[in-house]
């Protein structure tokens, strides 16, 4: 068995934003101690609390992590799938090993309102999404003209080696089922109680890692359903 952590990014009692960010920081560097297996992050938008967004803090924890996987989820209805795809390419090439993407639908009326995004038509937006960002990894230059318009686009800074795709527990539904995605780990809480390792070290800074902080654990983390492999095909997009 595998365990790995989903950290959370969302600090509501952070008094002030850096300490938010040492926090996960910490966290991430304990994880390593700890000899976990895979390290992920989440994804929100226009959340009412403070959320340390995806990409950017996961690029600075990975200079705290070493050469186990990791990733971070993307509600995909939310985002262009060449910026998803950019910033894919960007964080396995900091990463020293495998980068898993984690996929979901996302959530929430108000979410999807301020994100301009029908929350209606998230099912076939995250299916177009998927299909765009796979074949961009793969190196396919892609066109589409549905959910999202997209002329001649392809990828410069792809990933090194495949990256592996899953969906998250918590988004687990149909759509995601029909794309053959099975879900990145079971989840489970991580105790600092029995898991003291888990505690950061750094003295008089960090929160200490207790249910209401929400770090979540991830068992299984890094079994895949698939790969995405580099190739040199081109095509459009199926209309």
């Amino acid at each position: 068995m595998k365990v790995g952590i989903s950290l959370t990014t969302n600090y509501p009692d952070a008094k002030d934003p850096r300490q938010g960010a040492r926090w996960i920081i910490e966290r991430a560097a304990a994880a390593r101690r700890a000899a976990l297996d895979s390290l992920f992050v989440g994804d929100q938008h226009a959340s009412p609390t403070p959320y340390y967004q995806n990409t950017p803090i996961l690029g600075r924890l990975l200079a705290e992590w070493g050469e186990a996987p990791a990733g971070c989820l993307f509600l995909l209805p939310l985002w262009h799938p060449l910026l998803v795809a950019e910033q894919i390419g960007t964080l396995a090439a900091i990463a020293q090993g495998p980068f898993i993407m984690q996929c979901g639908l996302g959530w929430g009326d108000d979410r999807f309102a301020a994100m301009g995004v029908n929350i209606r038509t998230r099912p076939s937006a995250f299916e177009e999404a998927l299909d765009i960002v796979r074949r961009l990894l793969a190196g396919e230059t892609v066109s589409s003209s549905h959910r999202f318009r997209i002329a001649e686009a392809d990828l410069a800074l792809r990933p090194a080696e495949p990256v592996e795709i899953g969906s998250a527990p918590a988004h687990r539904r149909p759509s995601i089922a029909r794309r053959g995605l099975r879900r990145v780990g079971s989840r489970a809480r991580a105790s600092p109680a029995t898991r003291p390792e888990l505690r950061p070290t750094s003295i008089g800074s960090a929160a200490p890692l207790t249910a209401k902080t929400r770090g979540r654990s991830f068992c299984g983390a890094t079994s895949m359903s698939e790969r995405v492999r580099p190739t040199r095909r081109r095509c459009c997009s199926r209309r």
